[in-house]
Formats: structure tokens, sequence, C-alpha cells
């Protein structure tokens, strides 16, 4: 395979200073962000990328990008967390037991620990996608992390909803694939095994049912994922090269999350994986149950063609109106899928200002930006 775009290039992000910032977790796992920085900012946004995929969606240089949007208005500080869930990192390619109590428990309090000692007092805007959204969600509501500005969350958050082929597949997949075949993990690039392998031969059994590209990678995500032709985005929202790059911007992955995803399908909302416990005994078997205690401002978004996670949102958005937590908002966009919500090649026009808006409402930038706009008294 020939790349077009360098793998975990950083060219998207132009006229910025990047660092990278190791920090560790309570269960001694090494995790890294980036930190875009443009300007020291009292306004810092950190972004969270979900299952397989990385930092890399946020930065990616064949369009204007979500970091470089953000720099562009005003919020020149912004970092982007590569967790264990990231394909930057190794820990998805084996047999391993990680659920979301994980990442909401180690992940994101050690993540904000090392943010804001570099930092200080600024204030901390969270933007969270996929599964990196629920655990965020989980972290948060949990009460793992505290002192958050505000948060958008896209796609899945506290109240998971599947299509009914997506729940049988997270049913069976996970016995058949380790259990009966002996595979570590799934890979959306197993098209580009050299000679023959099992994973080349599950590629090509997969494309020949979706034929609505001639992206094998394309094929096996929506395999992995959901349910559609494709399941992650909407073919026309995407550039051709993301299109094709797709095994690059999404890695591998072994079956384990699924398992936690079933888990709160079946219960209807975020619950902990394993309530008896002791590791996670800090955390609410029930994720719902201080909701009317946090006051962080809560935009959720999602596109309307959602074939992952449905509608999710417009249900979390119901359920935590009906326990009082007034400061939810809700936005689908009706053009827009799971993926393409932060990858497509239009999200710069369509997608990222209604983020801005929900930020500047937040921050001092916002403030900034309508003060400037209000013209000046004779």
């Amino acid at each position: 395979m020939e790349r077009e775009i360098p793998l975990y290039t950083l060219d998207g992000v132009r006229d910025a200073e990047i660092t990278t910032h190791w920090f560790s977790t309570g269960d001694k796992l090494g995790l890294s962000m980036l930190r875009f920085c443009r300007q020291p900012s009292d306004d810092v946004v950190l972004i969270v990328h979900g299952l397989t995929t990385s930092s890399d969606m946020f930065i990616m240089p064949e369009h204007e990008n979500l970091v470089t949007f953000l720099h562009r208005h005003g919020f020149g500080d912004v970092w982007t967390l590569d967790f264990r869930m990231s394909n930057r990192f190794a820990y998805n390619l084996r047999r391993h037991v990680y659920t979301m109590d994980d990442v909401a428990l180690y992940d994101f309090p050690a993540a904000l620990e090392t943010l804001r000692s570099v930092v200080g007092a600024a204030r901390v805007h969270v933007i969270c996608h996929c599964l990196g959204s629920a655990a965020f969600m989980m972290s948060l509501y949990g009460k793992a992390v505290d002192g958050i500005a505000s948060v958008i969350s896209n796609s899945v958050s506290l109240t998971p909803r599947i299509r009914r082929f997506s729940s049988l597949k997270i049913k069976v997949a996970p016995p058949i694939i380790e259990g009966l075949l002996g595979i570590e993990y799934i890979n959306p690039l197993w098209s580009a095994d050299r000679g023959a392998t099992v994973g080349k031969l599950i590629s090509k059994i997969v494309s020949a049912v979706h034929r609505e590209c001639d992206v094998p990678a394309c094929h096996m995500l929506s395999m992995m994922w959901g349910t559609g032709f494709p399941a992650l985005y909407r073919h026309e929202n995407l550039d051709e090269v993301t299109h094709r790059r797709g095994g690059d911007l999404y890695g591998g992955t072994s079956l384990n999350y699924h398992r936690h995803v079933r888990r709160m399908v079946e219960a209807g909302h975020a619950v902990k994986f394993r309530p008896d416990d002791p590791r996670y005994r800090m955390l609410p078997d029930d994720y719902l149950e201080h909701a009317h205690e946090i006051d962080t401002p809560v935009l959720l978004i999602t596109g309307r063609s959602n074939q992952i996670f449905t509608n999710s949102q417009l249900v979390t958005h119901r359920t935590l109106q009906a326990r009082g937590c007034t400061n939810t908002e809700l936005h689908v966009f009706e053009t827009y899928g799971h993926q393409d919500v932060f990858m497509g090649k239009n999200v710069a026009s369509e997608v990222f200002p209604r983020l801005l808006e929900f930020l500047g409402a937040h921050s001092s930038v916002g403030a900034h930006r309508t003060e400037a706009a209000v013209p000046a008294q004779p």
C-alpha cells in the first residue's frame, strides 16, 4: 500500500508550537497528549478521539481540521489526547480486559492533571467523540474529574443505542473471533496482509457483501462498528483521500470494549462493567446516579445518519432533562453520520461553527468576540 499522506503526520497544523506531553495512569499505562499552542489562552481545549482512532482525526492535512479551526477563531492553546484506545499505541492489539471504566477512572484524571500542571488556572473545555465521549461523560458524571468549563460530546455518551443487527454482532463476534478463530484483534487493513492470512480472507468476504465502494478498509470498518453501507460516515461527506486512507486513520482493536457497550445497551444507560470489583469503587455503578449534581454545560451533537449509535444523544438529552439537568443542549447535523462530523471535507463551514458558538458562550474568547462586535458608543 502506497500512502498519500504520511502516517501520524503533524503537517495539518501550521504556525503552532507542537509539544508532546507524556504521563502515566494509575494502572501503569503510558499515554500522551499533543499540545498545539499558537498563543497562551485563558481557555484551553482538550480533544478526545474514539476507539481505534487517534489525535490524527483532528489534525488532518487534506482539509481544515478542528485544531486549525480553533486556532483561527481565538482558541490558541489546543491539546489532543491519545488515551488507551488510540491506534498510536499497541494496547488494543492484544486480548486485554480494559473497559470504559478504566478509561474513566485512570486515563482522564491523569491527563487533566498533566494538562493543568502546564496551563495553570486556565479554563479547560473538552470536545470528545465516540467511545471516548462515552468514557469522558462517565468520568465527569461519575465524579472522577471536575472543574471542566464545558463539554461537547459527539455521537454517544450516557445512553448508548445501536441498531438491531449491531446488537447481534456485539453478542456473537467476541466469542467467535476470539474463541473459535483465536484472533487477537480485528484490523481494517487486513486486505493489505502479505500472503494468505485468515484476516485477509475475512476482509475479502466482507468486501463481497459491501459493494458500495472499492476501499476494503471502508468495508471492514462497517463490519467492525455499525450497520450500513457504509456505516461510519456518508461517503459524499469525505474527501476521497480521507476515504482511501481509512486503514491508517482507524486502527485494529480487540473486543472487550464491545462487551462493555453491550452491557450498557442492555441496561439502557452507562453502567459499571464490574460492579463488585473493588478497583472501581470510586465510580458509581450507575453513571446517571449523580446527574442532577453535575452543572458543567454540555452540548450533545450527532449526525442524523448516525449508523453506529443511532439516536443515543437524543435519548441522553431527554434523560438528562428529565433529571433536572437544564445545562444540556442538543444539536443534530442533518446531513452527517458518525465519524464525518469531525472528518468530513466541509466540516469547517458546516459543523465547526456550531461548536465554536457553544465554546464561545462559555469562554472569555466568546466574550471578547461579543465585545468586539458591539460598536463603540459615542
